[in-house]
Formats: C-alpha cells, structure tokens, sequence
C-alpha cells in the first residue's frame, strides 16, 4: 500500500503565524519575544517550525534586521486577516461598536521632529486605542535601503529608491538663532558673511547621515565649532551661549531664541513619510499616518513660521 504525504495544513501550527507577525513588525527576534512575553530562542524556533512546515523560506537576516522574503509577505497578509478576524470577534462578543486598534506600531523618526510632532500624533492614537502599542526610535538617518525594524518612518529629505510606500509629510524651517545673552557679549551679525566672526553650533559633519544636512550646501565656507549629533544638545547649546545654532524653528522658537538673518538664511527641508508595503493595510499603521498628518496640519506655524517663499527641494507627494 502506496503512503500518502501529510497534507501541508496538517503540519502547521495557526499560532505559529503570531511569530511570524511579531518579527516582520519589529525587525528583532528579541523585540518579538518581548511583545509575545516569550524568549527568542522559541520565536526563532517556532517560525523554523512554521518555514518547515510550509517547505520555504519566510524571513532573511540583513543589515538593519530581519526582514520577509516574498513568499514570507504571502503569509503575513493572510496571518494578518487571521489575526483581524479574531479580533473583531473579540470586539463583537465585548459589544463594542467599533473595532479597537491592537499589536505594536514602530515609529523611526529624527530626534527632534519625532519628539515634537511624532510623540503627540503616537500618544493621540494611544488614547483613542488602549490597546495598541506605540514605539518610536529617534534617529536622524536617511531610509534604509532594505527596510526592517520599523512600521512607518520619518526622515529629512527626499527617499532615495527602496521597497517602501513614501511620500511627503511636511516642510519644515531652520534659521540661525542665538541667545540673548550670546548677542549681548558678542553681538550680532549683519550679514551670512560676518558668520564666519562666530562661533556656529551644527551637526557633526563627518558623523552626518543626512545629506540635506549638509552645512556646506547651506552656508558655504563655514565650520561648526561646537557639533553634535543629537539636536537638542545644539539647542541647549545655543541656548547656553555656544554660538549661532542653525536650528529647526519648531525647536527654536520653544527654547525663547532670537532669529538672525531671517532675509538671507531660511532653509526649508521636506520631511518624507515612508511604510512598508507589507505594512500600509493594517488598520494601526493606517491611524497612526493619518494622526501624523493631522498633527503637522494643526501645528503648520510652528514648522514653517512667518514662510517666505517655496521651499527648498520639495515637490508635493512622491510617488509609491
């Protein structure tokens, strides 16, 4: 009598599909652990069961983590429904009326903007929906090529070619402000030339991840003398009196500096907005962009104030 091999459904296991979710939505083994309250070691063993099972290949390891393989991607949309599916009949049978939002959202988003417009968009959603989990990484980088680890990013700039949804979110300002105290002692000065009289607080050029960034494009000829990577630490030592900051408005203008040659230097930069594809249908990835753009849409004068003129290198939306 001839066997007969297992159907493939007969060898896998339905939860095994939360594994894999968890991953493709962080990137990390260990944050999916976190997120199941597991270790890694059984996410890592659970999505070999579930790639045996299936006889292929779901996830490949790259440089910034974890990320689907197509096929991978195949499953994960019907994992998704799956997982909506259950629960809707959780809302249903708890008599809500409306389906609440659930599983975890990462955010990736430079320091200053992610703080000042992306934590208020974040903890909006989070009121609305108590059981969804928000996470934001504050790093000012450009996209990675192979996205992982993230759901939705902000960043400086135009995107450069990659497997995301993008488009663009906002513009925003930088200007040279210095503190009163600074204008006081050293006084203040009459024109982008006599800039090279002062001491400037920028980033650091050679650690810079941001090609938009880029002080040379924008003054010409004139190194910071005090740098660092992190932008409140150039406010702070702005404010402290370093030197001219070339800093964003929506952070300056908060920190009660004055603008300097507001006429003569007035930077604009587009933030973009980018998803993963396999994550622009979920019902949180889809909440949280609309609230990130509502947040930039209420809070405009903040980000491009008293705006004179287009601004620099955008052009509306990007295409997908």
């Amino acid at each position: 009598m001839r066997s007969r091999s297992r159907p493939v459904g007969d060898r896998l296991r339905a939860d095994d599909l939360r594994y894999l979710l968890a991953v493709a939505r962080t990137g990390r083994l260990v944050s999916a652990a976190d997120a199941l309250g597991v270790d890694h070691t059984t996410v890592s063993r659970r999505i070999a069961a579930l790639e045996k099972g299936l006889g292929v290949r779901l996830m490949e390891r790259g440089t910034e983590g974890w990320a689907l393989t197509d096929a991978g991607k195949a499953v994960c949309e019907s994992a998704r429904a799956i997982e909506d599916a259950l629960v809707r009949a959780v809302d249903a049978v708890s008599g809500q009326d409306t389906p609440s939002l659930h599983g975890t959202v990462r955010v990736s988003a430079p320091d200053g903007f992610g703080t000042a417009f992306a934590t208020p968009a974040l903890a909006r959603v989070r009121r609305r929906h108590p059981r969804l989990q928000a996470e934001l990484i504050t790093a000012t980088r450009e996209l990675p090529l192979r996205p992982a680890g993230f759901d939705l990013a902000l960043t400086i700039g135009r995107p450069p070619r990659s497997r995301l949804v993008t488009e663009h979110l906002t513009d925003y300002a930088l200007g040279l402000y210095a503190a009163d105290d600074y204008l006081a002692r050293c006084g203040s000065p009459g024109s982008a030339a006599e800039l090279r009289e002062h001491p400037l607080v920028f980033y650091i050029e050679s650690m810079l991840q941001v090609g938009d960034l880029d002080i040379e494009r924008h003054l010409p000829g004139i190194t910071p003398a005090f740098s660092s990577t992190n932008v409140f630490a150039q406010v702070e030592a702005t404010r402290l009196g370093a030197g001219v900051g070339v800093l964003p408005a929506f952070l300056a203008e908060r920190a009660g500096l004055r603008r300097l040659l507001a006429d003569e230097v007035d930077i604009r930069l587009p933030i973009t907005l980018a998803v993963r594809r396999e994550a622009v249908t979920l019902p949180a990835v889809r909440a949280v962009r609309d609230a990130l753009h509502r947040e930039v849409a209420d809070r405009a004068a903040e980000l491009l104030p008293e705006a004179a003129g287009p601004p620099v290198g955008t052009a509306g939306s990007y295409p997908p």
